[in-house]
């Protein structure tokens, strides 16, 4: 019998995680995985999603009945074990025989076929064994330590210490609960009218929490909607709409690391009489950043062209002398705050990656200041949770300088709330200090942290 095509695609996506650090959310909606009948992609990201969520309690499980320790097993037959064992634990409607009948086919579709014996083996012995009490704690129950968080909610230990520290052992447990849920979808409605439609295609829709402009999915693929295919809405997490937010109105504008483009389509819409420059380091992301930018904004504005001019550069290093009254460098981070939708993130980071990726972004900001007018405004920003890669970026880049002060993000917020923009009832709750600061789970959103720089 043959491997089905939902289990075929999440162990070939896995594999491609492990061996290539190639990312679930770019995978999952390829080409190739997204002519899977609905039900089979939906089985197959449940697959991937869960195994990368909970692997480390998958692996310690494992190794408590494997033989051999997991160092030395082939990637594809730990692969194949975590994803039956997933199956055995937390999806209860799939048979006990499928879940393990098709990991032992996988091995052999590997060319592993030797360790399919030991693979059934110990299948077999994991779903003899009653099911481990290790559900994560609920969100509001109190945490007895970083360890006990790490353990069930699997996440590294030296994550939820950091930020046990750094934000509490209660928000820490929030956090660390809100990566292992399923994310709600939101979007960015760019045609109010479109609302109306949405719901005669069977598309439930909640307000959103933040913004005015933002709506929760509750019900139905907003993937197979006209509007979405027309570009007339967005998928867009809250506290990205909200970094585009921040970044207000001007008629110059730069976004220093643009791809994929949601936060410049956002400014764009906010802006559509504005010279918009988006950079982006790689040639080929920048192209998709193109042709993706053209159609979105010719669904809404055929009679009229945006001016959205995409560079090919280094925002560390950018190859021109022009001045923007408003520029985001929104860098490249660790992503800590995006554990929800990227949970391969957690198994990847090291600790000494923080300060790497701290000089990078600390090189963009600067060049980054250097393009910003006289009163213009620069935001800083990152879907981190590390100070690292956000207050002592911003500290340091300030240092030796005179020509550029810190805003209060809370002034801001208030700006926003007063033109209707801001919905959120306590804009207060988002800030840190002077610092636009959303943590997953205590906030309805990913973790973003924004810095607003001003020039003398």
């Amino acid at each position: 019998m043959p491997v089905s095509p939902a289990r075929a695609a999440a162990f070939d996506i896995l594999l491609r995680v492990e061996r290539d650090s190639a990312y679930t959310s770019e995978l999952l909606h390829s080409a190739k995985y997204e002519q899977l009948s609905t039900a089979d992609h939906a089985l197959a990201t449940e697959l991937v999603m869960g195994v990368l969520r909970w692997r480390s309690q998958l692996d310690d499980e494992i190794a408590g009945t494997s033989s051999q320790p997991l160092s030395k097993l082939d990637l594809e037959i730990l692969i194949a074990l975590r994803l039956a064992l997933y199956q055995l634990r937390r999806l209860d409607r799939i048979p006990s025989r499928a879940a393990i009948h098709e990991s032992v086919e996988l091995v052999k579709r590997a060319r592993k076929r030797s360790a399919a014996p030991f693979t059934n083996a110990v299948l077999r012995k994991l779903a003899a064994k009653a099911r481990p009490s290790r559900e994560a704690p609920q969100m509001d129950e109190p945490a007895a330590s970083p360890e006990a968080l790490a353990h069930a909610c699997a996440h590294p230990l030296w994550l939820a210490e950091r930020w046990a520290k750094q934000y509490g052992l209660s928000a820490t447990g929030r956090i660390c609960h809100y990566d292992q849920s399923i994310p709600t979808t939101t979007i960015r409605l760019r045609d109010p009218a479109v609302e109306a439609e949405l719901g005669a295609e069977g598309i439930q829709l909640a307000p959103g929490a933040l913004l005015t402009s933002a709506r929760r999915v509750h019900a139905g693929d907003i993937t197979k909607t006209q509007a979405f295919r027309a570009g007339r809405l967005v998928i867009q997490d809250e506290a990205s709409q909200l970094i585009a937010a921040l970044v207000g109105r001007g008629s110059l504008i730069l976004d220093c690391c643009a791809a994929p483009g949601g936060k410049t389509l956002a400014i764009a819409d906010r802006n559509p009489d504005a010279s918009i420059t988006a950079v982006e380091l790689h040639a080929h992301r920048a192209r998709l950043l193109q042709t993706m930018l053209r159609s979105k904004k010719d669904a809404l504005d055929r009679e009229r062209s945006r001016n959205i001019g995409v560079l090919v550069a280094d925002a560390a290093a950018l190859p021109s002398n022009s001045a923007f009254d408003r520029v985001l460098a929104d860098v490249p981070c660790s992503g800590t705050g995006t554990l929800a939708r990227n949970p391969e993130i957690k198994w990847r980071l090291k600790p000494d990656d923080l300060l790497q990726l701290q000089l990078r972004q600390l090189a963009i900001l600067r060049s980054a200041l250097t393009h910003v007018a006289p009163g213009g405004r620069l935001i800083y920003s990152t879907c981190s949770l590390e100070k690292e890669e956000n207050e002592n970026v911003v500290d340091q880049a300030l240092t030796g300088t005179a020509s550029f002060h810190l805003l209060d993000c809370r002034t801001e917020l208030a700006r926003l709330k007063e033109e209707g923009d801001l919905i959120c009832s306590d804009p207060l709750s988002l800030t840190r200090g002077p610092y636009l600061r959303t943590l997953p789970g205590v906030h309805p959103c990913d973790g973003f942290f924004a810095a607003i720089l001003e020039r003398s």
